[in-house]
């Protein structure tokens, strides 16, 4: 590894989330990346997954949802992929929870925080699937074999969703 700051190849882990130059003595610190997705049911309470376009986990289920941006806050980011995602406008967001996450992409583990809201959606009628998705399906939380899901903190958060007895999000 190299110090981004003046180049030199003194540059090492000082502590678990930092590297430090030991020629100029610049410290960066790694934090995680902000990741959003969402938790979209239909009438029948089944849950919305998209399924995975490209590696990691190309073919496996998954949440929709991405990275958020630079300047852009959560809520944004959720209604942005969705969108990008899906064709789909979101129409109101509940948050739900945070877990933390591994993304492993071309090599390099990403740290992430991984944000999980409800969402309400204009219609689900005219989804179309684009971006990094290649379809998806609409699956009832009792007959989901759960390592369909391929990442970490989506296969996590639907454990919590069923335990948690499907939070008043999905009563009448």
């Amino acid at each position: 590894m190299f110090c981004p700051k003046c180049g030199s190849k003194n540059f090492s882990q000082s502590i678990v989330k930092s590297y430090r130059c030991t020629d100029c003595l610049f410290h960066i610190f790694l934090n995680v990346g902000a990741a959003v997705a969402g938790i979209i049911t239909n009438a029948n309470k089944e849950v919305l997954f998209t399924i995975r376009k490209f590696e990691p986990k190309a073919g496996m289920l998954d949440l929709p949802g991405g990275f958020v941006d630079y300047e852009e806050n959560a809520e944004d980011a959720l209604k942005r992929e969705i969108t990008e995602e899906l064709g789909i406008k979101v129409t109101k967001l509940t948050y739900y929870k945070s877990l933390p996450n591994i993304y492993e992409y071309d090599g390099v583990i990403y740290h992430t925080l991984d944000l999980f809201y409800f969402c309400d959606v204009d219609s689900i009628k005219n989804i179309t699937v684009n971006d990094d998705v290649s379809g998806y399906v609409f699956e009832p939380l009792d007959k989901l074999d759960i390592d369909r899901i391929g990442l970490r903190s989506p296969k996590q958060i639907i454990t919590d969703f069923k335990k948690d007895n499907c939070p008043s999000y999905l009563t009448d």
